[in-house]
């Protein structure tokens, strides 16, 4: 702490010296100066009528959105199943590509720490860094519409988020089992099923109901996009302005929602 002296030669305890505090202000004044210019910004292109005009709109379409059209839920059944077997199996398909990418990223258990594991922290960023959205907007392209592509889409978008906390764990293990197995004469490969793997394995089964859960989020929307699933069912009726559908749609997709959830806190509950 910085310290001072008056005019009549006493000790004054300050927080912050002169330049700290000029440089503090100068800091403050920066980031003031950075929001307003990018509020400008932000205005110039914003159409400020339809801003103050979406109170009446939104409850407008409130107004039409109810009651729900209970009577389209027998529609909704086979989208639904295709949304929850796109989150099951992308994770599970997810899973079987990123264990081996984390085995490879971690430090401990990467064959070679020069060449490897940059490949696999690579294939990790990349596949974090895109979007379920535009994993799904490629694969529709390239495959065509349908469920499968939203499946991969998952899938691609789940080994990244996977191997990461993966590779974490890995790097995280009491080195004193790995140690006290290699001791008894054990191959590589026998250190790693005794010694690294039953470390390793409640991370694994906690990651791997923490991403189905995230995925059944995920693979609601992606029908928007053509990858199938109840998303697809969204869309159509927003284009025909099928508001009371939209609305059982919605619901329907809360209530997969918190069953994922529970569901998952129960299995981590279990796990932990």
């Amino acid at each position: 702490m910085p310290v001072s002296t008056d005019a009549k030669g006493a000790k004054v305890w300050q927080l912050r010296n002169r330049n700290q505090t000029i440089s503090r202000w100068a800091a403050y004044l920066a980031a003031v100066a950075i929001f307003m210019w990018c509020w400008q910004r932000i205005s110039e292109a914003t159409t400020w009528f339809f801003v103050w005009d979406a109170p009446r709109i939104a409850a407008d379409i409130g107004g039409r959105a109810m009651p729900p059209r209970w009577s389209y839920m027998d529609k909704l059944w086979g989208p639904l199943w295709d949304t929850l077997n796109m989150a099951t199996l992308g994770t599970m398909l997810a899973l079987v590509m990123a264990v081996p990418v984390a085995f490879l990223a971690a430090r401990n258990t990467t064959p070679s720490a020069l060449f490897i594991r940059p490949v696999a922290l690579f294939i990790i960023v990349a596949t974090r860094s895109i979007n379920s959205l535009i994993w799904a907007l490629l694969l529709v392209a390239v495959i065509g519409p349908g469920v499968f592509a939203g499946l991969m889409a998952i899938a691609f978008r789940s080994i990244g988020f996977c191997a990461k906390l993966l590779y974490e764990a890995i790097e995280e293990i009491d080195e004193k089992q790995v140690e006290a197995i290699t001791a008894t004469g054990a191959s590589r490969w026998q250190v790693m099923a005794y010694g690294i793997v039953p470390q390793v394995m409640p991370a694994f089964a906690g990651i791997s109901v923490f991403r189905w859960d995230i995925n059944i989020r995920e693979s609601t929307v992606l029908g928007l996009v053509g990858a199938g699933g109840i998303g697809l069912q969204l869309q159509s009726s927003l284009n025909t302005l099928a508001w009371p559908q939209v609305t059982l749609i919605l619901l329907v997709i809360l209530g997969a929602v918190v069953i994922g959830e529970w569901i998952s806190a129960k299995v981590r509950g279990a796990i932990i």
